[in-house]
């Protein structure tokens, strides 16, 4: 089997939407599966010369849910490379997206909507914790959510493979990503934005890159980013990690973040990895 994957996350946050897009990208994907029986949909794709090559499972907070974990644990001492998707997003923004669709939260029989959705937060967190990879689709819509999907399952992945690896730029002025494992501060270094010349362009344009790039400071940064990515990456493969998503942060997320998250991907890449990189704020 090339993977099995299976998505969670918060009622709202996009995990129907993550279902179908991955059934377009030909994944065999059930959705609302009893948990019980999740070892016994992993064995039989598991089977050499089965019919479903990749699974996906969509499973949600409904009955039986505290029996995910230990079902996807099962699973994993079998061998079988399993992969957990979770999907979150901010209180407010599923408040928003309940009340435009007028749907009923699972939880929310005797709880106002935000209480349900904290309190499936909470019962959500143990998975959270397991999972491979977070996304945080507030600010995704759902083209957005797609091409975030196809960066990560698009293309079949060895198990025996390195991870996956995303670099983002963000501005702190407009909150930090909450679906990123390191986050690195780059506010220290000159701001282009006051060179009046610069300003309109970003982190993209040579100028700025040049800029950027060229502070007495950025040399001896990068160095020191290289020691660490060549210390934490082979750890990480070596733990089993699947994906890595560094996030680098300026204000504004136009022009200091940009430039370095580029000049980043270049070194990952030199490490021997195949980074996707993403600019959230760049329009902003």
């Amino acid at each position: 089997m090339s993977e099995f994957i299976v998505i969670a996350g918060l009622s709202g946050a996009g995990r129907s939407e993550a279902a179908n897009h991955l059934e377009d990208m030909a994944w065999f994907v059930i959705d609302n599966l009893p948990p019980q029986l999740i070892p016994k949909v992993a064995e039989l794709a598991s089977t050499p010369g089965g019919e479903y090559e990749k699974v996906a499972l969509a499973v949600g907070t409904g009955p039986g849910f505290d029996e995910v974990l230990p079902a996807l644990r099962q699973v994993r001492a079998g061998h079988t490379p399993v992969r957990i998707l979770f999907l979150e997003a901010t209180t407010e923004v599923l408040v928003r997206r309940y009340e435009g669709t007028r749907r009923r939260h699972p939880l929310g029989d005797e709880l106002g909507l935000a209480d349900a959705i904290e309190r499936e937060r909470t019962l959500l967190d143990p998975v959270k914790a397991e999972a491979d990879v977070v996304v945080d689709t507030s600010d995704l819509n759902v083209h957005q959510l797609r091409e975030r999907l196809v960066d990560l399952f698009a293309a079949e992945i060895d198990p025996g493979s390195l991870m996956r690896t995303q670099v983002i730029s963000f501005g702190y002025k407009n909150g930090l990503p909450l679906d990123v494992d390191m986050v690195i501060d780059c506010r220290f270094l000159p701001n282009p934005h006051w060179v009046d010349e610069l300003r309109p362009l970003s982190g993209l344009d040579a100028p700025v890159r040049d800029y950027v790039m060229e502070q007495p400071q950025t040399a001896e940064f990068m160095a020191r980013l290289d020691d660490l990515f060549e210390l934490v990456l082979p750890a990480f493969v070596r733990e089993g990690k699947s994906y890595l998503t560094v996030a680098f942060g300026c204000t504004g997320g136009r022009h200091r973040s940009v430039a370095l998250a580029e000049a980043m991907a270049e070194r990952l890449a030199a490490h021997g990895h195949a980074p996707t990189v993403s600019h959230r704020d760049i329009d902003r």
